[in-house]
């Protein structure tokens, strides 16, 4: 176990004046907390705080900080309060180990809209004190070494959840080194066989890697030495797993064909010797164009700052090269943290001045959005993006992540200008709304106005911005639209009897009828009819007494009226939608949804119901009023189709091993397709019908585990 006195003398190291008794106190505290609790692996559940102090005190943070590492499972997992933790250790503590403690009650295994929900008391936690996100972090990384003693399916769950949430998030607090230790850590379990593939593929290079570190490391420096620089440092390391896949997935290149495998780094004294070290390697190699990179002049939303160019090296290879000041090395390491040391305690408010204005913008955005499953989208979407940086017509530098357009452009400089938006020019030449911006660009926004957005953009925008924009005023379109067609079928029912909707029925009357349904207004109900999730003969029976109803007048249906004699009728679907059985349904081809996947409804006018699998990415840009509640009948069987696609080795008799399993499992296959890939793989895909997530996750096992299948996945929108 590690012991106590490492600790101490880490934090003395940095933090000369740091009050160690208190740390003592801390874990004597949670040495008695945990006292007889055994982790999955064996060991003593202290092993786990103090981890995860060891860690804090290697992301050099101040002695609260390390308290609440040793303290942070106290109150969630043994009896002690946050009042006593208080009374030991004061306010500052017990307000992070409190912090700490209700982040670690979110679980990110449930359904899309509990999960964004989730993350939002998250986000609500960083805003109070950042240092409780970095606790959290130190814990999860602990747990993400430890995970091969848990379950697999909580391993899959957990590295998923680290891939999507956390290992972003160290990304944009500037942590490189954690960043990729959680990268690689979740890509362990995420993707077994091309996490052992890759390592044991970069295993067999190692040698050869150190020599080429070696002598390409002592020609940078004999260079620069010889150009007269004094005090600065040469070095090598090779970029992490997970880095060295995601470039041969999206450059779709072997292992073999990946050239700039390894990252060169120079560090010196002062900023001026950064651009003179610059000068000095690129008159010595040649630079390779396009591969420049200045995050000096232009720094990462994360604060960091470094040249990055990219040269054929001495042996005719490509070599990456970043050149920073060690300050800067300090913070590309440590990020965030590294304002403890430089710049004193970061807190949200004034976030922006050390350029960490993501953090405000996030805060701004869980404040804004209504939907949840919007909210955690955005959030993804800007955690993971890579940058762009393009120039107004001004020379002011907007920050867009990778692929954005001049729509995108647009809302980010101001919400009217993306409103008005019908044109645009780049370096001075007009472009489609779709051309994807590239850095250095010049973008310049033709305007008009009465102009609104078009609800086909949200197809090519990238930015949270502009996307929850043009949403919001494509759900006050439909809104206004359903809000006619409600008046009108209202009006319409109101007439049969001989009545109208606002002349003669007493506002008193109508207010407690709309009060007893839970509708806010007026215009909120007859939205509902218009959408039509409300039937108009339901507030017609509720506003006109009997004895003052007259014979109704029989009418024709219409389209409208037709969907809700289709709701009433019997289909046998299994599906329960907003507590209704067996309405009219339709399933979605995009995601193709099987019982025991969690799904949502979509109400069609004219159609009925539309079902999707709640993770579908089409129904995050359908109008969010339109979705309703549903479930699955748990006593009812339904045959759904799936596509499923296994990598596999390319030998003879795969195919029938491959067959032979659904055949098991009496599970037919409709439709097969098999090709080969090269370097001995091929790729099959199978239609089929499966009764449920069960049996199709019980499938998807069994064909994994045939010799040869390297992965089997489940294929969406193909179905």
């Amino acid at each position: 176990m590690l012991e106590l006195a490492y600790i101490l003398e880490k934090v003395r190291a940095y933090h000369p004046n740091a009050d160690l008794d208190l740390i003592r106190k801390a874990y004597v505290c949670s040495a008695q907390y945990h006292a007889g609790q055994i982790r999955k692996s064996g060991e003593p559940y202290l092993s786990h705080p103090l981890e995860v102090a060891k860690i804090l005190a290697e992301m050099h943070l101040d002695e609260a900080s390390i308290c609440t590492g040793l303290l942070h499972d106290t109150v969630e997992d043994t009896s002690a309060t946050i009042e006593e933790i208080e009374g030991v250790f004061g306010k500052d503590i017990a307000h992070l180990v409190d912090g700490v403690t209700k982040l670690s009650q979110i679980s990110f295994h449930s359904n899309e809209e509990k999960q964004a929900e989730n993350f939002r008391k998250m986000l609500v936690a960083m805003s109070r004190d950042i240092r409780v996100l970095l606790v959290k972090l130190a814990d999860r990384l602990h747990n993400m070494r430890t995970l091969q003693y848990m379950p697999q399916e909580k391993q899959d769950r957990i590295a998923t959840e680290t891939m999507e949430i956390y290992a972003p998030l160290a990304n944009r607090l500037g942590i490189g080194w954690l960043k990729a230790e959680l990268e690689d850590l979740s890509f362990k379990y995420i993707r077994p066989w091309d996490y052992r593939n890759l390592r044991e593929k970069i295993g067999k290079s190692k040698n050869e890697r150190n020599r080429f570190i070696d002598e390409v490391s002592s020609e940078i420096f004999k260079s620069l030495k010889d150009a007269g620089m004094e005090n600065f440092v040469v070095e090598g390391r090779p970029k992490h797993l997970w880095s060295i896949f995601r470039k041969m997935s999206d450059k779709s290149l072997l292992f073999e064909e990946i050239q700039d495998l390894i990252a060169f780094r120079v560090l010196v004294e002062t900023l001026g010797q950064c651009y003179e070290a610059l000068g000095y390697i690129h008159a010595k190699w040649r630079p390779i164009p396009g591969r420049f990179k200045d995050y000096i002049a232009m720094p990462k939303p994360n604060a960091y700052r470094s040249l990055h160019t990219t040269l054929v090296g001495p042996k005719g290879e490509r070599i990456e090269i970043q050149i920073r000041t060690k300050e800067m090395h300090e913070v590309a390491e440590s990020g965030i943290a590294a304002h403890w040391k430089y710049k004193g305690p970061l807190h949200v408010d004034n976030a922006w001045q050390h350029g960490f204005l993501w953090l405000r913008q996030l805060l701004n955005w869980q404040k804004d959005l209504v939907d949840p499953n919007e909210f955690l989208e955005s959030v993804k979407v800007d955690l993971f993006s890579e940058e762009v940086y393009v120039f107004t017509p001004r020379g002011d530098v907007i920050e867009l992540p990778r692929g954005a357009t001049p729509v995108d452009f647009a809302f980010a400089v101001h919400s009217d200008i993306g409103m008005q938006c019908i044109g645009a020019k780049v370096n001075n030449r007009i472009v489609p709304l779709r051309y994807e911006l590239e850095n250095g660009d010049s973008c310049e926004i033709i305007t008009q106005k009465n102009q609104r957005p078009k609800k086909d953009w949200l197809e090519f925008v990238k930015t949270s911005r502009a996307r929850n924009k043009i949403r919001a005023i494509m759900r006050q379109l439909e809104r206004d639209k359903s809000k006619e067609i409600g008046r009108e079928l209202l009006d319409k029912e109101f007439r049969r009897f001989g009545s109208t909707l606002i002349r003669e029925i007493k506002n008193s009357t109508l207010d407690k009828v709309l009060a007893d349904k839970k509708f806010s207004n007026l215009d909120d109900a007859l939205a509902q009819v218009g959408y039509g999730k409300l039937d108009p003969k339901i507030l017609v029976d509720l506003c006109l007494p009997e004895g003052e109803k007259k014979t109704p007048i029989p009418e024709p249906a219409n389209r409208i009226t037709q969907l809700f004699d289709k709701f009433a009728r019997r289909g046998g679907s299994g599906l329960r939608i907003e507590g209704i059985d067996d309405v009219l349904v339709y399933y979605a081809r995009c995601c193709s949804p099987v019982k025991g996947d969690p799904i949502i409804g979509f109400v069609t006018r004219g159609r009925g119901v539309t079902i999707h699998r709640r993770d579908c990415q089409k129904i995050m840009g359908l109008d969010s009023e339109r979705r309703i509640n549903a479930t699955w009948v748990s006593d009812i069987q339904i045959q759904r189709p799936v596509t499923l696609t296994a990598i596999t080795d390319d030998r003879e008799g795969m195919l029938t091993e491959l067959s032979s399993t659904f055949a098991r499992m009496n599970i037919n296959i409709s439709e097969a397709k098999c090709r080969g890939l090269g370097d001995g793989q091929a790729i099959n895909t199978f239609r089929c019908n499966v009764l449920d997530v069960e049996q199709l996750k019980q499938l998807i096992r069994k064909l994994s585990s045939i010799k040869g299948v390297h992965r089997v996945e489940r294929t969406p929108g193909n179905d």
